[in-house]
């Protein structure tokens, strides 16, 4: 089957996102079987690894609320996702501006997979530092936070060229 060439473009797009939405998947998935909630393995002096759920957003945002933040974040993850995808259908030949949508896009869809299939997202990423500790989050966390850099970098990029 041939795809005309903006689609080609698409599904390289979709293709990194599914790549996120795996590693980030396979990675929970390991924690899960490993990992009692709460449970916690020294890396080294920086990094651990442990094993917590957030009910929240970032940083435990709306964690302490009675449910309904579940479906707010699952509906904003898929809205997301399809606002990423027009663009993503519409943008597709700027690379370094699609590559920030598709690691967002895998990352939001990779949460809102936690959400629907647990009620909740699971972390396991923790950085510390002596007493302080920084949240803990996942690959999914990451993709996004990636991303989003990549777009402020994208815009800057921009800006400077005059376009």
């Amino acid at each position: 089957m041939a795809f005309t060439k903006p689609y080609n473009h698409l599904v390289t797009w979709l293709g990194i996102a599914l790549a996120v939405i795996l590693l980030d998947q396979f990675t929970k998935t390991l924690i899960l079987g490993d990992f009692q909630l709460g449970e916690s393995r020294t890396v080294n002096a920086y990094f651990n690894v442990v094993r917590v759920h957030n009910t929240g957003a970032a940083f435990s945002f709306l964690a302490g609320a009675s449910g309904w933040q579940r479906w707010f974040f699952i509906g904003l993850g898929l809205l997301a996702a399809v606002v990423i995808v027009w663009m993503l259908h519409g943008q597709g030949r700027q690379a370094l501006f699609s590559w920030a949508l598709s690691l967002i896009l895998g990352g939001a869809l990779g949460n809102v997979i936690d959400r629907l299939l647990h009620g909740y997202v699971i972390d396991f990423i923790q950085l510390h530092y002596a007493e302080w500790y920084f949240p803990s989050f996942n690959v999914a966390d990451s993709a996004i936070t990636v991303g989003a850099t990549c777009l402020i970098l994208d815009e800057l990029l921009r800006v400077r060229r005059g376009a």
